[in-house]
């Protein structure tokens, strides 16, 4: 069996350190791509993870989604190929040697044109698998990271330079690790990507009552494939996901638009409060307004929707 070596990412710490000096997240001249940093551990963290690659370098990290958990630090990454309900939180982290990571939100138009592209040594097996993969940084893609760090010294050659790199990383995304995952989100008529294409549905319409089997329909299948196939790609039922994603928005409602809770169920489509007050507790661990009292004294206040 071939061990891969772990690649040398002193370098992209030092430069992400350099520019993230406090704890918090930042956004870069490169709308893609963000960091963060942090000190201390942090407490399980109910969130969504959206089409993107998360990368440490340095801490560690867990994530769980369903019952799937993924523990990876320095010099892995992370891919989701859909927005994904999962709880995170940093396992290791200290003063001395603080939490950091990179995100690079990625573009499924621009996974898709490249994979028609591109030749793989191995056909693409029709099956269904989780929406998420960790996978330890090789060289070349960490060069290209590197390079697209180092980039933000240079302001003006980032709208020339930025879209390139970008294209790069992702056709070495594509030819490693984490390739079968991201070529399963484009493959035409593959379960993935029907699942995919309900999730995107779901995400713009969550509000709305839908019965399964419309949901089902939606993705050319019937009601007990469909929600297999939904599950073996969430890790959960489309009933769980709806209700996750309706309680993560109605949180963020509550936080930044100061809206009370009984506006923000009916915004996000729920008929009951006493229904999401519950929902709400078993899914945060504390009612509705008590749980915004303790996030807007948290750091990570505004964080409900970031790797």
């Amino acid at each position: 069996m071939v061990i891969q070596a772990q690649p040398d990412i002193s370098e992209l710490a030092g430069l992400i350190d350099n520019i993230a000096q406090n704890d918090g997240d930042y956004d870069t001249p490169i709308p893609a791509l963000k960091f963060r940093r942090c000190s201390s551990t942090t407490d399980p963290m109910p969130c969504i993870y959206g089409l993107g690659l998360v990368l440490i370098v340095q801490g560690g990290k867990r994530v769980t989604l369903g019952d799937d958990v993924f523990d990876y630090g320095a010099g892995q990454s992370l891919i989701a190929t859909v927005d994904l309900p999962v709880v995170s939180y940093v396992t290791r982290a200290s003063s001395a040697e603080p939490f950091l990571g990179m995100w690079l939100e990625l573009d499924a138009r621009v996974i898709a044109q490249l994979a028609a592209e591109m030749e793989f040594a191995m056909p693409l097996q029709a099956s269904t698998t989780r929406a998420m993969s960790v996978e330890t940084l090789d060289e070349g893609l960490k060069d290209a990271l590197t390079r697209l760090v180092r980039l933000l010294a240079e302001p003006p050659l980032i709208p020339l330079l930025a879209p390139l790199i970008q294209q790069e990383i992702v056709v070495r995304l594509l030819s490693g690790g984490h390739g079968p995952c991201l070529r399963r989100l484009v493959a035409v008529g593959s379960p993935s990507q029907q699942i995919a294409k309900v999730i995107t549905w779901l995400k713009q319409n969550y509000t709305e009552n839908v019965p399964m089997d419309d949901l089902a329909a939606k993705a050319h299948m019937s009601p007990s494939t469909f929600r297999q196939h939904f599950r073996a790609v969430v890790g959960m039922s489309p009933l769980q996901y709806l209700k996750n994603h309706r309680l993560q928005d109605a949180r963020q409602l509550m936080l930044n638009e100061n809206l009370d809770a009984g506006s923000a169920a009916v915004r996000v489509g729920y008929e009951s409060a006493s229904q999401f007050s519950r929902e709400y507790s078993r899914l945060f661990g504390e009612p509705p307004n008590r749980d915004i009292r303790r996030m807007r004294e948290s750091t990570w206040a505004r964080d409900g929707h970031r790797y």
